[in-house]
């Protein structure tokens, strides 16, 4: 199987994570394949921003090599709409949906086909999305996985995220909300949309890991510490200020919180994190 990140891509770099936390991880992918038939199975691998997903699914996804199991890693962010498409939505829903993350601006579609396709067993380009540019890759630099795929390790901030009670949006949970949602409709579409294609696609999720971080408070630290990787080597890249990323990262809050909240109750598998990610305990 040919590398599933580009070139230069910062997940392609040797992974680091915590034994503790790739061998509990391990243990669920070896479950999930001694239970389900069909293949690949499918690993959702839920954390907020910065709390290591993307180093963990290549750890997997190097171990499990080695295993002689092939895997292939797929994030939310890779199938984000494109900016034009954003920009669509920003103008016909609500503007903060200009920018990418939340409920919504993924394309769920996207997502459905290309686990259609490892299904099938058929060769599959996977979608991926240049953060550092805010725009979709070209598809024909998309990673191809070759047939005989046996995991999918499926990660995102928000993978496997329930819809909150409609009662829940009321009240904004900071500035951002308060005031460029006034009226809750951002959040509501935000919240609407959750409960409605994003759960087709955890449906597909045979096994639910969720990275606990020890609060929201932490993410715009990691997230700060991201955004430093993005950039790094890419002299066409505009990294954002302190300013910008506690906007940003503003756009999640609601929805890390109720994560964070009502998650760990029904995961597979949940590693609370301190925050410097090292993990506090694991519950399964």
């Amino acid at each position: 199987m040919k590398s599933d990140r580009p070139e230069g891509d910062k997940a392609s770099e040797p992974p680091r994570i915590d034994p503790e936390i790739l061998a509990a991880v391990l243990g669920q992918v070896r479950a999930a394949l001694a239970r389900h038939r069909r293949r690949p199975v499918v690993i959702g691998l839920c954390g907020a921003q910065g709390s290591g997903k993307s180093t963990l699914a290549a750890a997997l996804a190097e171990a499990l090599s080695r295993e002689g199991l092939p895997a292939a890693t797929l994030s939310l962010d890779d199938i984000y709409l494109t900016r034009d498409e954003r920009m669509a939505l920003a103008r016909d829903v609500h503007p903060l949906l200009a920018t990418r993350g939340v409920p919504g601006t993924h394309d769920i579609s996207l997502g459905l086909e290309v686990l259609d396709d490892l299904e099938s067993g058929l060769p599959v380009a996977l979608p991926r999305f240049d953060k550092a540019r805010d725009e979709r890759v070209a598809e024909r630099d998309w990673p191809i996985v070759d047939p005989g795929c046996e995991v999918v390790l499926l990660e995102g901030w928000c993978l496997g995220a329930l819809p909150q009670p409609p009662g829940d949006l009321l009240q904004p949970v900071n500035a951002l909300e308060a005031e460029a949602d006034a009226d809750a409709h951002w959040r509501s579409f935000v919240n609407d949309t959750l409960g409605d294609a994003y759960q087709r696609l955890f449906a597909r999720i045979d096994r639910l890991v969720l990275l606990a971080a020890p609060g929201f408070e932490v993410v715009q630290g990691w997230r700060a510490e991201q955004e430093r990787g993005l950039v790094l080597g890419d002299e066409g890249a505009r990294r954002m200020d302190d300013d910008e990323i506690a906007r940003f990262v503003a756009h999640y809050e609601r929805l890390t919180r109720w994560i964070l909240k009502e998650m760990p109750a029904r995961a597979d598998l949940v590693i609370r994190l301190d925050d410097q990610r090292r993990p506090l305990q694991s519950t399964s």
